[in-house]
C-alpha cells in the first residue's frame, strides 16, 4: 500500500482554518491528495472567497501545495466514486450508521493486512471521509461508506478538532503503511538473527583473547543471546557493546 493511494475528503468543512491545519497536518505524515466537497465557510462571515483563501494558506504553514493541489466536488457521491473502498469517521453509532467501527489503529492494521500490496497493484484508491466540525457525517454521508472508523475519547469532552483528528489517523496510518524505514535514533529491536550474528562476533572476539581454551563457549554464547533478549537492546546499543569487545581485544593484543 502506497500513501498516494489514500485520499482525505473533507465534507462540508466550515472552517477556512482547519482546512489549512489538515493540509499542514497531511503533509508531515506524507499524503498530499485532499478532496473537499461543498464548503460552507459563510457562517463565519468569510463571505470574501479571497479572504477564505488567505487563511487556508496561512494556517497551512508550509503545506499549501496540498491546498492547491485539492480537488473539489459539489457532493460527496462525486468525490468518493472512483474509489475502491471508502472510510467514514464518525463516533456516532446507529441503525444507519454501520454496525461496527475501527479505532485508527485497528484501520492501519486492516489496511496494511488485509489490502496492503492488492489494493497498489490494482490501483485502488481508498477515501477517508471527515465530515463538517459542528455536525459530522450525516447518515446519506455514512451511508456512502464502507466502513466506519473512530477516536477513542473521553465522554465528558468528546470533541476533536478537525485537523486533530486528521492527524490522528495520518499519524496511525504511516506507521502502518510508510516504507521510508528509521529515522535517526529511533529504537530498532535486535532481532534473534541480528542477536546470534553479535554474540559470535563477540565470542569470536573473546577467543582471540585466549577464552575457550577450555570448555565453556557454548554456555557463553548462550548467556549472550538471553541477555540481549531479556534486556531488550537496539540494533545500534547491540553493536555498539560488539565493537566495545572488539576494541578491547584490539588494544591488548597492542600491548
Amino acid at each position: 500500500m502506497n500513501l498516494s493511494n489514500i485520499i482525505i475528503i473533507l465534507s462540508r468543512p466550515s472552517e477556512p482554518g482547519n482546512v489549512g491545519a489538515v493540509c499542514r497536518a497531511m503533509k508531515t505524515m506524507g499524503f498530499h491528495r485532499l478532496r473537499v466537497v461543498e464548503p460552507d465557510f459563510s457562517w463565519l462571515e468569510l463571505k470574501n472567497s479571497e479572504k477564505s483563501e488567505e487563511t487556508i494558506v496561512a494556517r497551512a504553514v508550509h503545506a499549501a501545495d496540498v491546498w492547491e493541489g485539492a480537488e473539489r466536488f459539489s457532493t460527496l457521491a462525486e468525490a468518493v466514486k472512483d474509489c475502491s473502498l471508502v472510510i467514514g469517521t464518525t463516533r456516532r453509532r446507529g441503525r444507519n450508521r454501520k454496525q461496527v467501527s475501527m479505532t485508527p489503529k485497528e484501520l492501519a492494521e486492516f489496511l496494511q493486512k488485509r489490502l496492503g500490496e492488492e489494493a497498489a497493484s490494482n490501483g485502488g484508491q481508498i477515501g477517508l471521509v471527515f465530515g463538517n466540525e459542528r455536525t459530522g457525517l450525516d447518515d446519506e454521508e455514512i451511508g456512502l461508506c464502507n466502513l466506519a472508523s473512530h477516536i477513542p475519547v473521553d465522554e465528558a469532552f468528546p470533541s476533536l478538532n478537525l485537523s486533530h483528528a486528521v492527524q490522528i489517523y495520518t499519524y496511525e496510518l504511516f506507521l502502518a503503511l510508510s516504507t521510508g524505514g528509521a529515522v535517526k535514533g529511533q529504537w530498532v529491536p535486535l532481532t534473534q538473527e541480528k542477536s546470534e550474528e553479535l554474540v559470535q562476533r563477540i565470542s569470536g572476539e573473546l577467543r582471540l583473547l585466549g577464552f575457550y581454551k577450555q570448555a565453556g563457549r557454548e554456555e557463553q554464547e548462550r548467556f549472550f543471546r538471553d541477555l540481549f533478549s531479556r534486556s531488550a537492546l537496539s540494533e545500534r546499543e547491540g553493536i555498539y557493546f560488539a565493537d566495545l569487545i572488539t576494541r578491547a581485544v584490539r588494544l591488548s593484543q597492542k600491548t
